[in-house]
């Protein structure tokens, strides 16, 4: 009897396919990334793995011989997050061989991202690809991929103008703030967490005429060192209920796993505004800010999702540039293919 050969193999959850309550459910933090691993590492017939986890989707990329171990990938993602089989069976989506490299290739050049174009998923897939090396995770197969995926991002960065205008979530954010208010130099600020996509947010309020910007992060040199670049205050989170009381306008992006800003804090903060507005922006995944805190009076909370809504306006006048960049990713995807085909129809080494 024949073996099986080997399939390219991607299952994965995104922002197409599960809300953002969902999303919540399936991110991995760093113990069930290792429970995961764990799981596939056992699991008869995947060889190779790598793991991808960011704010708008949880995807396994690997290879696998023989239906049983990709039958074996759903249970082992219910099983470490917590969700129901059911409730899976409706947002993962299982991809094979051709397919998964084009979906790659697409991925890190932006094109499948809320914000469409955005920079920030490049180097998500370069973590999760270094952390898979250096774990022994990859092999041939997805060594191959992900090089190649680099590649071709990296052409679409340099030969289309798909990121103009520095896109991203919290370009996003500080351009609805500025909708807003307008003019953003006289608004209190208040960037809760100091991370990557805090310091992005905090650039790009003061790339628009902020002044009054605070940082809060769990740790204060950090904040410090974030409030420093814009010329504005550092904070602990132990002093929210000061700093958000001052504030017009709040992006939170921590990555602590329960909320942050809960309903109760933000509901004694108001009563201590006059009846001025206060203008939530939740960057984080899992969220940082308590969805109820929209019952109160004079707040206006905004999500990932809102965001993304808000981001589909300014895609129109992208959308040939877009098509532009899908069709030398197809011609890219055509090339590699076939080399990869060679590959997995080889018996497996033992």
């Amino acid at each position: 009897m024949e073996p099986h050969p080997s399939v390219l193999f991607l299952l994965g959850a995104s922002h197409h396919t599960a809300p953002l309550a969902v999303r919540e459910k399936l991110a991995l933090d760093d113990a069930r990334a290792t429970a995961l691993a764990a799981r596939l590492q056992q699991t008869p017939g995947v060889g190779e793995f790598a793991l991808l986890n960011t704010c708008n989707r949880v995807e396994i990329y690997g290879v696998a011989r023989g239906a049983e171990a990709l039958a074996a990938l759903r249970a082992s993602v219910a099983e470490t997050t917590g969700c129901a089989p059911a409730e899976l069976e409706s947002v993962l989506r299982l991809r094979q061989n051709h397919e998964v490299v084009s979906h790659v290739f697409s991925v890190a050049s932006g094109l499948d991202s809320q914000i469409v174009g955005e920079t920030e998923i490049l180097g998500q897939i370069k973590g999760a690809y270094e952390t898979a090396l250096a774990r022994q995770w990859t092999g041939p197969v997805l060594n191959r991929v992900f090089q190649k995926t680099f590649q071709a991002a990296k052409h679409i960065r340099t030969h289309t103008a798909i990121g103009a205008g520095q896109i991203s979530i919290a370009s996003v954010a500080v351009d609805l703030a500025g909708k807003i208010f307008g003019d953003l130099s006289p608004v209190n600020i208040l960037v809760v967490g100091a991370g990557d996509i805090g310091l992005k947010t905090v650039q790009a309020f003061q790339s628009r005429g902020a002044k009054s910007i605070t940082v809060a992060s769990r740790t204060l040199s950090k904040a410090e060192e974030a409030a420093a670049s814009a010329g504005g205050w550092a904070a602990s989170l132990a002093e929210l209920p000061e700093v958000l009381a001052a504030a017009d306008i709040v992006a939170s992006s921590t990555s602590a796993p329960g909320l942050v800003l809960t309903h109760d804090l933000v509901a004694a903060a108001m009563k201590r505004r006059a009846a001025r507005p206060l203008f939530l922006i939740d960057l984080a995944l899992p969220r940082d800010i308590d969805p109820a805190t929209t019952s109160l009076a004079n707040v206006y909370l905004y999500n990932l999702d809102d965001l993304a809504k808000i981001a589909e306006g300014n895609l129109a006048q992208r959308e040939a540039e877009v098509a532009r960049c899908r069709a030398i990713l197809a011609d890219r995807t055509a090339a590699l293919w076939p080399q990869l085909a060679h590959h997995l129809s080889q018996p497996a080494q033992t």
